[in-house]
């Protein structure tokens, strides 16, 4: 009966399974033939073997390159690196270690980014402490304020920013706003139109509309910088919400790093806002930032370093894997999420059994559960090379900073993980300078305080069922 209805059902059946098999086998030819880290690689064959549906529209959504997109253009950009009010320097005559000059040199090649020598560097370990002091630079804005989120908040802190930014275009000062389009997705979008209506240039990163969706949902702008008439600059891991100064769902405030510049360094953050408004908008911004004579206020000398999914080589990546190889005394980290990939593994362990101080804080339960058990998928492996772990347990740790020996320290946007190394635009600060890693390294020690230290023995002990969930979700933690 039914082939007499359908008398080409089975040729069409046929067909349609041919065709589906080639567009799977096509799908994981591309994968394979972008050479790209193998582990990552097998992760899509996998996803695309056992769920061949989803997994062709995750790769779509997820998967795809953007080596080679532009995000500004040479001209461009080189207009932009003239217009920069600072003094160029000969690194060969700032007295750096010969550890720290191969980093700057390694920092130059990738981003080709200034020294900037003569900086002074506030540093915020609370919400509220942060924000008193945004809102007070803030206010006192004259030409121009920069704010660039990935997530900009429409709750108290979020509101009281807002107003500011309101107040300060009314006056005549020039606001630009960049926030992540998916970071920002689930807030009430006439949060922002308002800001447009009030004078304030408002621009979503990469913002995800269809037919796009597929080209843009993957590659977040995870960046929180903010430059100030040219003469302050905030950047670090904090975003916009209330969530760093009062907790969410009755958990306490988040602890979390983020540093207020002063100094020729500003120019560097005001560089990175710039080539991400010019791929916004296209327009290049003209403003330029304050030339500093340096005192003896100024002393901690700096890189601006950005990473993205465009760059051709990974930044961030190339800069860790460089500090954690030079490393003679001790590495020191602290991530929200730990999934890092092979290469800075196995750097972390050799270290560890060369009988270098390697030691790693992570939240005892982060935000998102699936990260939770990826993050814990690795604590075995850390542990068996003399990795000291620690979980922090006074509330979710969301700050990202790498200590290493005595003189370099990093801090900024970046997770210790692969969204953050490969897929999200990023910008950290690389500090030189014993004064700015005994600062950090006290805060570092404040916070075991307030974290446990995890031993083999006990980690071994660990539910089964954990122990399975660790395996599923470290099967994903390529993509995630």
């Amino acid at each position: 009966m039914l082939a007499e209805l359908f008398p080409y059902a089975h040729q069409v059946f046929v067909v349609f399974t041919i065709i589906y098999l080639l567009t799977i086998l096509g799908i994981i030819a591309v994968v394979v033939s972008e050479n790209r880290n193998p582990v990552k690689s097998l992760a899509w064959v996998t996803v695309l073997l056992l769920v061949p549906i989803l997994g062709m529209f995750l790769y779509v959504f997820f998967g795809r390159s953007l080596k080679s997109v532009h995000m500004i253009s040479r001209k461009n950009r080189r207009k932009l690196r003239n217009s920069a009010n600072y003094t160029p320097v000969d690194i060969d005559k700032l007295g750096l270690s010969d550890e720290n000059m191969q980093e700057v040199r390694l920092v130059n090649s990738l981003v080709e980014p200034h020294f900037f020598p003569d900086n002074k560097i506030g540093v915020f370990i609370t919400g509220k402490e942060k924000f008193d002091a945004l809102e007070k630079d803030l206010e006192s804005a004259t030409k121009y304020i920069h704010l660039q989120y990935f997530i900009f908040e429409n709750d108290n802190i979020g509101t009281k920013i807002k107003d500011i930014l309101v107040r300060k275009a009314h006056e005549g000062v020039k606001v630009r706003v960049i926030y992540d389009h998916v970071g920002s997705f689930h807030f009430n979008m006439s949060f922002f139109s308002d800001m447009k209506k009030e004078g304030i240039e408002v621009y979503p990163f990469l913002k995800v509309t269809f037919p796009e969706f597929a080209n843009r949902v993957n590659w977040r702008n995870h960046r929180k910088l903010v430059v100030i008439d040219g003469r302050v600059g905030y950047v670090g891991g904090m975003n916009i919400a209330d969530r760093y100064v009062t907790g969410e769902n009755g958990q306490p405030a988040w602890r979390d790093t983020h540093l207020r510049i002063e100094g020729e360094a500003v120019a560097g953050l005001q560089y990175s806002f710039a080539v991400d408004w010019n791929f916004m908008n296209r327009e290049l911004l003209k403003e330029t930032t304050v030339h500093f004579v340096p005192n003896e206020e100024f002393s901690d000398g700096m890189q601006m370093m950005t990473g993205g999914p465009t760059d051709l080589w990974n930044n961030l990546s190339f800069v860790l894997l460089r500090a954690i190889g030079s490393a003679k005394r001790r590495v020191w980290i602290q991530t929200p999420y730990f999934l890092p990939n092979d290469s800075l593994l196995k750097a972390l362990q050799v270290a560890s059994l060369s009988k270098i101080d390697v030691q790693l804080m992570i939240p005892r339960k982060p935000d998102s559960k699936l990260l939770r058990y990826a993050t814990y998928s690795y604590v075995k492996e850390c542990l068996l090379a003399g990795i000291k772990v620690f979980f922090y347990e006074a509330s979710m740790l969301h700050s990202k900073m790498v200590i290493v020996d005595d003189d370099f320290v990093t801090t900024g946007s970046t997770n210790f993980d692969f969204r953050s190394l490969e897929h999200n635009f990023e910008c950290n600060v690389l500090v030189y300078g014993r004064n700015f890693n005994s600062r950090m390294s006290a805060i570092f020690e404040d916070d075991k305080e307030n974290a446990k230290r995890i031993s083999l023995v006990n980690w071994h002990r660990r539910p089964l069922g954990q122990k399975v969930l660790e395996s599923m979700s470290r099967l994903l933690s390529p993509i995630l």
